[in-house]
């Protein structure tokens, strides 16, 4: 392995990781009942999927996000803005759907969630071969070089040593944020795909801190900090004596990134903290341990059961935009896997039921 960061754990550094820990802490013992903790979930992956894209010059608004997300509304003339947050935002739970499995970071997964990214909303799609040509990164208004990234020949070897530095970085206790943090960094330099580099790393790092028991219950977006400074965001990552990554980044030192990376982090989760303590219900359970074992699609099933004991496949086709079939497997596989029980064993009209210990989900 041959990625071996250059980097200082500075004070600056070790003051953002205690706060990080402390934010950490606080918010996984709030008493935060399910239905409040699913709406802050939800809240927190439409600001992500609206930062992220604004960040690569998305036109639409956070409301106009919400909407094209729900499908509520089509916004002509932004068609292409549509896809891109449709996009990110189906890879954003297909990240967190691969941490709920726990296996450590491969080469595949990201490839997966570049492929979900570019995918404009499909929920399948072939994992993304690298770039098999060079390709450069420009400044958008003097379209002046910014960056020259590895030659393509040189990208999978890269890609397979940042991807075991991930593996052996934590195996030796180097903290999460820094691992997520300096992931982050050098997907941006490898630069494997002609474009959706920049998603692609953002979904890198949230996969990697869920992994590290960092999702703070699914409720920050590291976006919103990149994107409220993006001056900031871009010199920390602009690092090196020469565009060209071949004349000084590959060895330069990224302190200033990695304590980038960590303050935002402390900002954006003691951010979290304080919108959970004033959702934060007097006395209310959490159950946030039987939230996690619940895809995001179950998750977002849970708030058909607040106005009904039941639901049947058409509940479920109009909440995804799906076909009654697909609805129906859709059930059939959540009976077998113990999320649900049928209620109602009609075939027309078979309606389920939470199973026993998700039942408090629904309050």
């Amino acid at each position: 392995m041959s990625f071996q960061p250059k980097f200082t754990i500075t004070a600056g550094v070790a003051t953002a990781l205690m706060r990080i820990e402390g934010a950490k802490q606080a918010v996984q013992h709030l008493p935060i009942t399910p239905s409040v903790l699913e709406t802050l979930r939800q809240s927190a992956r439409l600001f992500s999927t609206h930062y992220s894209t604004m960040i690569e010059g998305n036109r639409l608004t956070q409301e106009q996000v919400s909407k094209v997300i729900e499908k509520q509304e089509h916004f002509p003339g932004r068609e292409r803005d549509e896809k891109e947050v449709l996009g990110y935002y189906v890879a954003l739970e297909k990240a967190e759907q691969l941490a709920t499995a726990r296996n450590p970071v491969a080469e595949r997964d990201i490839q997966v969630l570049h492929a979900l990214v570019m995918a404009g909303g499909k929920a399948k799609a072939k994992p993304s071969p690298y770039r098999d040509g060079q390709n450069v990164i420009r400044d958008s208004r003097t379209k002046a070089m910014v960056y020259l990234p590895p030659e393509a020949k040189d990208v999978p070897v890269l890609m397979k040593d940042m991807v075991a530095w991930v593996k052996t970085s934590e195996s030796q206790g180097l903290p999460c944020p820094i691992r997520a943090g300096i992931a982050h960094y050098q997907f941006a330099t490898i630069h494997p795909y002609y474009d959706g580099n920049g998603r692609t790393a953002r979904l890198l790092t949230t996969l990697i801190l869920h992994l590290g028991s960092y999702d703070l219950k699914g409720l920050y977006s590291l976006e919103e900090y990149y994107a409220q400074n993006l001056a900031a965001y871009y010199d920390a990552l602009t690092i090196g004596p020469s565009h060209n990554y071949y004349l000084g980044r590959v060895e330069s030192d990224i302190t200033k990134w990695v304590e980038y990376f960590c303050v935002g982090m402390a900002e954006s989760f003691e951010r979290v903290k304080k919108r959970a303590e004033e959702a934060a219900g007097s006395g209310a359970q959490d159950s946030s341990h039987l939230l996690r074992r619940l895809d995001p699609r179950q998750r977002r099933a849970l708030a058909l059961f607040k106005d009904s004991e039941t639901i049947n496949s058409r509940d479920i086709e109009k909440l995804f935009s799906i076909s009654q079939r697909t609805a129906r497997d859709l059930l059939s596989g959540w009976e077998e896997g113990g999320f649900l029980v049928v209620a109602d064993p009609a075939k027309k009209s078979r309606k389920y039921g939470l199973a026993g210990e998700f039942k408090e989900l629904s309050q």
